[in-house]
């Protein structure tokens, strides 16, 4: 058995979806493991992770409405020090994911045609967001 772990900074300029597959794949492919199970972690409270739709941008859209009626701003929270989106941020986080497993096969992810993987940025403002990924097997 073998291991791999990497950090890289993904750049946000906006609340929305954040297609990462692509450094993912890259860094997957040259870590010369062939069958295994890769970890994808999210090191924020207010972004999280998704496995969504990559081929029609609709999808994404419609995602980022649900999310801003499910969890709004100015609704009252008692969290609220670092702005009005801070708080929605965290609620979206929490019903969404920081981490992922994705399994591993001939050193590709093991995602459906239509799947991507996905940083969900919940903050209005530009951040840098932090992904660790571990990746083990033969």
């Amino acid at each position: 058995m073998r291991q791999a772990l990497h950090r890289f900074t993904q750049a946000t300029t906006r609340k929305g979806l954040y297609d990462v597959t692509g450094p993912i794949a890259r860094w997957l492919g040259g870590q010369g493991i062939g069958t295994g199970l890769l970890t994808v972690f999210c090191r924020h409270t207010s972004a999280s992770l998704l496995i969504q739709e990559n081929a029609d941008p609709t999808v994404r859209t419609d995602m980022e409405r649900f999310f801003e009626r499910l969890a709004p701003e100015g609704a009252g929270y008692v969290h609220d020090l670092e702005g009005p989106d801070d708080m929605p941020a965290h609620l979206r986080a929490a019903l969404t994911q920081t981490s992922l497993s994705v399994p591993v096969e001939d050193g590709r992810m093991l995602l459906g045609t239509w799947q991507g993987i996905y940083l969900f940025e919940h903050r209005a403002a530009p951040h840098r967001r932090e992904i660790v990924l571990h990746c083990w097997g033969d």
